[in-house]
């Protein structure tokens, strides 16, 4: 049966735990358990509230991008966003001004938003609006004059990747989040972008482009220039900058992070320009050994 996906999930409980702000006390104002909705009903079939097993023949939520098509499994791939009023160092804010902020992050192709396929809303509770990336519909039913409509390409579900970078965005926009969400609610995903990070920068294990180039270096191969031999001040400062850096990335691998900015500050910290251009990753080697050639033969 069509199930709720644990990232969806994971965005229905950020928006409850900052938009109902007393979970023992129902009040008009505040978003309801209710009204955040994945799942759609028994009777619902077709559209991304549905799972494989919910799908019909030639649902838009499926043919219509090969990125549906490619991520269509039991998981529904839709949240619904229900009324609420919120005052913030004197300024409301409400479903409608959080929808329209939304679509603003969509169309401006916002990084944290690329994983969203339409947004439904209203602007103003009177007329219905449809932002669509693909460009197909521009409308929707008057139920969505009182609730908000997001759709996920379904790949982005498959993968559970994170989708709550986007209404982070917003809650600390106006307010309700002042501080940096805590160490441990980095995702598997942010924590295999900084394992990455940490395999490219390390680069003196011999088993990557730069780290063997280095390693022919120091053992005084490829080169005859007394500049390249081993115990030459100029290599050996090289290779006292990579032992920093490789310092410096281990103690980064044992604390978490929430976002590239992070890293890059926590990096940035604790290494001087040269260090940071000599762990420039694999993927660029070719260029950082003419950069290294050229500072040798300075």
């Amino acid at each position: 049966m069509t199930r709720a996906p644990d990232n969806l999930m994971a965005v229905r409980r950020l928006l409850l735990d900052h938009l109902n702000r007393d979970p023992n006390r129902a009040r008009d104002e505040d978003l309801e358990p209710n009204e955040v909705g994945i799942v759609g009903d028994a009777n619902h079939r077709g559209g991304y509230h549905c799972g494989s097993d919910r799908v019909v023949t030639n649902d838009y939520s499926v043919v219509e991008s090969p990125r549906d098509r490619n991520g269509l499994t039991l998981d529904a791939a839709a949240l619904d966003v229900g009324m609420f009023q919120v005052t913030v160092d004197g300024r409301r804010h409400d479903l409608a001004s959080f929808s329209t902020w939304c679509v603003a992050q969509c169309a401006a192709n916002a990084a944290d938003t690329r994983d969203i396929r339409e947004i439904i809303y209203s602007p103003d509770g009177k007329v219905v609006r449809r932002w669509d990336r693909l460009g197909r519909r521009n409308t929707g039913d008057r139920s969505h004059l009182w609730h908000t409509h997001f759709s996920f390409f379904r790949d982005s579900i498959k993968a559970n990747r994170d989708q709550r970078p986007l209404f982070r965005r917003y809650l600390t926009s106006i307010g309700l989040i002042t501080q940096k969400p805590e160490a441990n609610d980095m995702t598997p995903e942010e924590h295999n972008w900084l394992k990455t990070v940490h395999r490219n920068l390390t680069v003196l294990d011999g088993r990557n482009p730069i780290g063997q180039t280095y390693t022919r270096m120091s053992m005084g191969e490829d080169h005859t220039d007394p500049k390249f031999q081993v115990g030459h001040p100029t290599l050996r400062s090289i290779g006292a900058q990579l032992t920093a850096l490789q310092t410096a990335m281990d103690a980064l691998m044992k604390r978490d992070f929430t976002d590239e900015q992070a890293i890059v500050a926590g990096v940035l910290a604790g290494l001087s320009p040269q260090e940071i251009a000599a762990a420039i990753p694999p993927t660029v080697a070719e260029q950082v050994v003419r950069e290294l050639g050229r500072r040798l033969a300075a």
